[in-house]
């Protein structure tokens, strides 16, 4: 019973999960991950299914203004009254406006009753009337007076034709609509938003962006608001899928927290909303890391089994040793000195084989050195 005592390891099958994590926690860290908790890696080893941000994840998040379109009124004037009403707002779209506004040198007035809804526009008192930037279907709903739509349809190509030639392929094309108080939409303004030259490593979730990518149509939901994401979430998960989430900004925050693992890119190494409700930071601000770190989950949890299976088979197999299972046909019984020196190895193994961890490159690493 004594050498039973001393052969036998417990501190192995211990030792297996956290020395495993916390290498691969720290070898995350050393690539620019920062990993939120133990079990992190452990869903993460787990996903099957990746939803990706458009705006500022599958793109660059500085986006420009491409083009300006109305039949009743200057490109000058639309440009103004947008600036007024997006010049609180924090979106890189609203910043893209005002931005724009700003190149040349136009005049941004001041603007009363501001009112934002993330995901739809921005709607604020210009001059003295309502004035809203935003979606098509949210602008065309703020007023009485309503535009018709096939004058909404030719403002749209007019619009697009301004940008073209402008922007290249590998290029977000976002069209927000201007609306005026008494007269409906009045204007539309284009914004494009370059692709991230490391985004051909998610592999496979609009569409000119996707197609870049290589993201087939049915996985593309577009013009999601901040709502829809969480609804596209629960639907996943409610069909099974074990779902990480990767974003950038408020609107994201969401659909982050309710994930199984939320995955944030740090932007202008500032925290914000988004990177507050995730389980993991992109430090480096590289949608490839989103590769490396689930290459690192893997080869966390490998180690993790390894180390398990390991102390496990040790213990069945060491134990009826020390019993004395093979006295009685071979004559063969283990020594004090031999139980306890079987028992530390053991320990040893398991740590050895953790660190072991540290030699683990992720192919994300790879290609983008």
């Amino acid at each position: 019973m004594f050498f039973k005592q001393v052969v036998s390891c417990p501190c192995a099958l211990g030792l297996a999960t956290p020395t495993a994590i916390l290498v691969g926690t720290s070898l995350g860290a050393r690539q620019g991950l920062l990993v939120r908790g133990a079990d992190v890696l452990e869903r993460l080893a787990n996903i099957d299914y990746i939803a990706l941000d458009k705006t500022g994840t599958l793109t660059e998040g500085k986006p420009a203004v491409s083009g300006i379109a109305s039949f009743m009124y200057e490109e000058s004037e639309i440009l103004q009254i947008s600036a007024a009403v997006e010049n609180t707002a924090s979106h890189p779209i609203a910043k893209a406006i005002i931005n724009k506004a700003k190149s040349l040198n136009i005049s941004i007035p001041v603007t009363k009753r501001q009112l934002t809804e993330p995901g739809f526009g921005t709607l604020a008192e210009v001059d003295g009337r309502l004035v809203a930037v935003g979606s098509l279907e949210w602008v065309h709903e703020r007023f009485q007076r309503q535009t018709d739509m096939s004058d909404i349809l030719n403002l749209e190509q007019a619009v697009r034709q301004t940008s073209e030639g402008i922007t290249p392929s590998g290029y977000s094309k976002t069209i927000v609509y201007v609306g005026r108080e008494g007269e409906g939409i009045i204007g539309a303004i284009a914004i494009s938003d370059s692709l991230r030259h490391d985004a051909e490593f998610t592999g496979r979730g609009s569409c000119n962006i996707a197609k870049a990518v290589g993201i087939e149509n049915e996985f593309v939901k577009s013009s999601l608001t901040p709502q829809g994401k969480s609804g596209a979430i629960s639907s996943l998960k409610d069909e099974g899928h074990r779902v990480a989430m990767v974003g950038d900004g408020i609107n994201d925050a969401p659909s982050l927290a309710l994930a199984d693992v939320g995955i944030a890119l740090q932007v202008e190494g500032q925290e914000n909303a988004a990177s507050n409700a995730a389980s993991i930071i992109l430090l480096g601000n590289k949608l490839s890391q989103v590769v490396d770190a689930l290459e690192l989950a893997q080869a966390t949890m490998a180690k993790v089994y390894q180390n398990l299976s390991w102390a496990v088979a040790y213990n069945v197999i060491a134990i009826p040793i020390a019993a004395g299972v093979l006295l009685p046909q071979y004559d063969f019984a283990m020594t004090p000195s031999l139980s306890g020196g079987m028992m530390a190895l053991s320990s040893i193994f398991v740590v050895t084989n953790s660190l072991l961890l540290q030699l683990h490159r992720s192919d994300g690493s790879r290609k983008s050195s």
